[in-house]
């Protein structure tokens, strides 16, 4: 039985393939993208995930348990400085994974890992309400419209009209 057994083997002694991760993780984050595998792409995403999540954490510790797994201080450094910014606010899925193809010599399958870019705060626009989609204006409903306003005489409405546009035509002069 595979019971608690997690990753792939990647025909690979357990050596090879932390020695490969660790410096496939140190890239990603020196570079912010790498080209690979897909299968190695899928697992690659577990190593950088738990990186950011330390990096988050920020105490002396969580740099010491990524200094254990990347072995270069200036990539470390850099990923504590930017992590709490850049994904602070988000729970999990640091990394993309996108399929660019096959590679030429063996078609194998090539994806593009890449950091997720952090997420622009949007200013969200005050939601209309149903009267003011419609046009009605508030003091329009609110108050009892006379019988006498709402029949103004259409001689009275032309000269406002009138008035109206004669008036930025005087402005202008």
């Amino acid at each position: 039985m595979r019971h608690q057994k997690a990753g792939k083997k990647l025909n690979r002694t357990g050596s090879h393939r932390n020695a490969m991760f660790r410096n496939m993780v140190t890239s990603l984050f020196e570079h912010g993208r790498i080209r690979t595998t897909d299968a190695k792409a899928k697992e690659l995403r577990r190593w950088a995930d738990r990186m950011v999540t330390l990096a988050k954490r920020g105490d002396l510790h969580a740099r010491r348990q990524a200094l254990g797994v990347m072995r270069d201080k200036t990539v470390v450094h850099k990923l504590f400085e930017e992590a709490p910014e850049r994904f602070g606010d988000r729970a999990g899925g640091y990394t993309n994974v996108t399929k660019i193809g096959m590679r030429r010599g063996d078609a194998a399958p090539i994806s593009l890992v890449e950091l997720v870019a952090p997420k622009e705060k949007k200013e969200r626009k005050k939601k209309k309400s149903r009267a003011e989609k419609k046009g009605v204006d508030k003091a329009k409903k609110e108050a009892p419209v006379k019988a006498k306003e709402r029949e103004k005489p259409k001689e009275a409405e032309t000269a406002e009209k009138a008035a109206q546009h004669a008036a930025p035509e005087m402005e202008k002069e």
